[in-house]
């Protein structure tokens, strides 16, 4: 397999300006990727992502490619994989939205709800659908921590997560025995531009220590991984927090 050992030869990035994506995507070229596709809107950020792979010696495709389109995934997927297998499909755009104006302003929470579930949906099954004809790859999904139990501070946000997490779960067992593999990654609080200004919040990580684990989860093949792999204690502790006591955590 092109993909062996969780070192994909070809990689595309859905949501090409990501900085978790593009810690991915560095770490996978210093492996083995020498193809990559970033797909995203058209602008000078994206081609900025671009040149600084190239400089690593990939070479690099942009895309153009917008969640909120589903009808024209299957088109602008389909061009990508007319080009070559491709080893591994990241999914890695979202918005977080702002909870205090979404909960006044429906719209906006829609668009989060569209962003991050209905454009996520769509783009994951054309890409694992893809990947199936070809008979191999991954498909790699940012989830959140979030999705895992709904907080009053962002519950708009982590209800598309939690709904998000569930399809890739489902699309997991879809996909068994195909020669597809599925993987969600449920970071906690990542340092990026999307929480810049946010406090942060404990076992917060960074976009380098995400994409480690995925090349991790690549190679044990996981079908659910938490950066950091503290998480997964914590949160089902929490999980399983009587409601009351749950309102009153201070995170």
């Amino acid at each position: 397999m092109k993909d062996a050992f969780g070192a994909p030869q070809s990689l595309l990035v859905l949501g090409g300006t990501s900085e978790i994506g593009l810690a991915t995507a560095r770490r996978l070229i210093a492996r083995r990727t020498r193809t990559v596709f970033l797909a995203g809107r058209p602008s000078e950020q994206l081609e900025a992502a671009a040149q600084s792979l190239r400089a690593l010696g990939a070479g690099v495709t942009t895309v153009e490619f917008d969640a909120l389109d589903p009808a024209s995934h299957e088109v602008t997927l389909g061009k990508v994989f007319a080009e070559g297998d491709i080893d591994m499909v990241l999914l890695a755009f979202g918005v977080l939205g702002d909870q205090a104006r979404d909960e006044q302003e429906p719209l906006a929470a829609v668009h989060v709800a569209q962003v991050n579930y209905t454009g996520a949906i769509s783009a994951a099954l054309v890409g694992a659908a893809a990947l199936q004809a070809q008979g191999h790859g991954s498909l790699v999904v940012l989830s959140s921590v979030a999705g895992e139990r709904a907080r009053r501070v962002n519950f708009i946000y982590g209800s598309s997560k939690a709904g998000l997490d569930a399809f890739c779960q489902g699309l997991a067992d879809a996909m068994h025995g195909s020669g597809v593999h599925v993987m969600a990654v449920r970071p906690g609080y990542v340092h990026t531009r999307m929480t810049a200004g946010l406090p942060p919040a404990p076992l917060a990580t960074t976009p380098e220590a995400v994409a480690a684990a995925i090349e991790t989860g690549l190679r044990r093949r996981s079908t659910t991984i938490w950066v950091p792999g503290t998480l997964r204690a914590v949160m089902t502790a929490v999980r399983h927090l009587p409601r009351p006591l749950f309102r009153r955590l201070p995170v």
